[in-house]
């Protein structure tokens, strides 16, 4: 299985970073990770030692259900029965280093543990995939808020769009994006994600 990432896909989240769009002709960020990545199952977080700086992203996340190639944007409904709630948990010290070399952004972003994944509820139990809101909460404070309907690039393009240059396979998932919000963890934090008021995540990091 793969774990495809999609970047700069919230607007509030872009300026807050103080990042551009658009420099790739307005086309998606992708960036993947590792089946290592994978945080299961409310397991603890461990902050890695070479990073001083982790920083929590909350995102939709995709599980595809179904192998396909050159998807057309209309049928990618098909391609996905069910959605989670995920952290695209980031080295922000080391990217930003990586970033002032003109590296890729995998050791900042794709390290064991980086992509918590919740339990998956199908899609059907929701009116509308692009109108979802979801949050995450650090020691009961709310520290990210957003919706879907606020994703520069929708559900059914992203798998368009990476259908394009992937194999999608079943139980692969895409990560949708981060909205604005994002920042530091520390040791002792206790991080719950929220998709629709579903509880979808409770962890620690140690």
């Amino acid at each position: 299985m793969k774990i495809l990432c999609i970047g700069k896909n919230y607007a509030n989240h872009i300026a807050e970073m103080q990042s551009e769009f658009d420099k790739f002709s307005g086309e998606p960020v992708v960036f993947l990770k590792p089946d290592t990545a994978l945080l299961k199952n409310n397991a603890p977080f461990y902050y890695p030692e070479f990073s001083k700086e982790i920083h929590h992203e909350v995102e939709v996340v995709i599980k595809i259900s179904r192998e396909g190639k050159h998807i057309e944007e209309k049928f990618a409904p098909k391609y996905y029965e069910e959605i989670g709630l995920g952290i695209d948990f980031t080295a922000r010290d080391l990217q930003t280093k990586l970033k002032q070399n003109s590296y890729s952004w995998e050791l900042s972003k794709a390290f064991d543990g980086s992509a918590v994944v919740s339990d998956f509820i199908p899609k059907s139990e929701f009116a509308d995939l692009q109108n979802l809101n979801f949050s995450l909460e650090v020691n009961g404070t709310k520290r990210q808020e957003g919706n879907t309907s606020l994703m520069i690039f929708k559900i059914d393009y992203i798998i368009s769009f990476l259908s394009k240059f992937f194999t999608l396979k079943k139980g692969d998932l895409i990560y949708t994006g981060t909205p604005a919000g994002v920042r530091a963890v520390q040791i002792g934090d206790r991080l719950c994600g929220y998709l629709e008021n579903r509880k979808m995540f409770d962890f620690e990091v140690k």
